[in-house]
């Protein structure tokens, strides 16, 4: 028995590995391997602890683990979580994984190893080699896990900050067969995404139907310190500690891709590229209805005197509708949100196997479309995945 149900598909518009220091070193040219660090887990619930016993194994888990990660049987995405988790790190554990979750398609994405490829510390942003060196060393991590396995999508990364080196990695990692692309959710390199630079990106990933996509660490987690100063004693984040997402942090979360896409749509990115998709993942959805209905009242009202505004021959929410998607946090009500705005834009997601997809996200996204028909939810599961990601419907 897998844990999703039989009667309907399944598509998981987000889950992740959990790399092992070596992630991107066994994938890096040897001219920046000296200048890449290992990944590190020391902000997050995973220990050194943890991860060195996985090494001293040979990188693997033990096969006792991996046996009581099986025998969890539709209890595993409750039960198995982080680096633990079978399938965390190791694809034919992986494989093993999906068959029991039961999802028709899962996409991957990394979790820690886009520091160097997404930094904007002024050494990385001085070193464009070593910047887009580690992109192409993860892509091809990325294409080794996920390539056994149709049911496995790789997420690709491409940072924009140049746009000549970004359109030769976006290349290179359609080569490998990436079925996402990751981008980061920041004014890249000074620029608008929408700024002229950046038409053949957009245009090559519509001409080859990939959809690009926004994803929580793709920009800073967190504010400026200065709105934390309060005079009083600093607040934990939500894992105890301090170095994530704190509830401040999380209240502003939608800041950056809100942005992001709101001026994509105004430079007329959609517009030029009418077959460009992209999604939202683990950015959370509460803000989308709200984002909506003020771009189609800003583009009403300033088109009179915004000559670029004034050629795009589709609502902003038209546009929206067609060509993007978000996936929801399991503790949003996403029955809410459809009534909002359209049926048409949400995505289910699971998160595996990160804590914060929760024990049990079927469950939550049920319970949150009560009542709603079979025909929500067909959208919800699997139609509007489809729609973004129209190469799953290959296999």
């Amino acid at each position: 028995m897998t844990y999703a149900p039989s009667h309907r598909p399944f598509y998981d518009a987000d889950s992740h590995i959990m790399e092992l220091p070596n992630f991107l070193f066994d994938y890096a040219d040897a001219s920046i391997r000296d200048r890449l660090r290992p990944v590190n887990y020391s902000a997050s619930l995973v220990t050194d602890d943890e991860v060195a016993e996985i090494v001293d194994n040979g990188g693997k888990h033990t096969a006792d683990h991996v046996s009581t990660q099986v025998a969890l049987g539709d209890r595993l995405i409750a039960e198995s979580k982080e680096i633990q988790a079978l399938g965390a790190f190791d694809r034919h554990d992986r494989s093993v994984a999906i068959d029991m979750l039961g999802f028709r398609k899962q996409l991957v994405f990394a979790t820690h190893s886009v520091a160097t490829p997404f930094s904007q510390s002024r050494a990385v942003c001085d070193d464009p080699e070593l910047r887009y060196g580690a992109t192409r060393a993860h892509n091809r991590a990325m294409r080794d896990f996920c390539g056994d396995d149709h049911r496995l999508m790789g997420v690709g990364i491409v940072p924009l900050d140049d746009p000549e080196l970004a359109l030769i990695e976006l290349s290179a990692a359609l080569d490998f067969g990436m079925e996402a692309i990751w981008v980061p959710h920041h004014a890249p390199g000074d620029r608008s995404p929408g700024h002229v630079d950046f038409d053949p990106f957009w245009a090559t990933l519509a001409e080859s139907g990939t959809p690009f996509v926004m994803h929580v660490g793709g920009s800073p987690l967190q504010l400026d310190a200065a709105w934390g100063n309060t005079g009083r004693p600093a607040v934990k984040d939500w894992m105890g500690g301090g170095e994530n997402l704190r509830a401040k942090d999380m209240a502003v979360l939608h800041q950056g891709p809100e942005t992001f896409l709101s001026v994509m749509l105004m430079d007329g990115v959609f517009e030029r590229h009418r077959d460009l998709r992209g999604a939202a993942v683990e950015l959370g959805a509460g803000w989308v209805p709200a984002m909506i209905e003020r771009l189609d009242r800003t583009v009403r009202s300033w088109k009179k005197v915004d000559q670029y505004l004034a050629q795009l021959e589709r609502t902003p929410s038209e546009t929206i509708r067609e060509q993007l998607a978000f996936t929801p946090f399991v503790f949003e009500d996403v029955g809410a949100l459809i009534d909002r705005s359209s049926d048409d834009l949400y995505l289910f997601s699971s998160d595996y196997p990160h804590v914060e997809g929760g024990r049990d996200p079927i469950g939550r996204f049920e319970t949150s479309l009560g009542e709603r028909g079979d025909d929500v939810r067909a959208k919800f599961y699997a139609e509007n995945f489809l729609r973004i990601f129209p190469e799953a419907r290959v296999h």
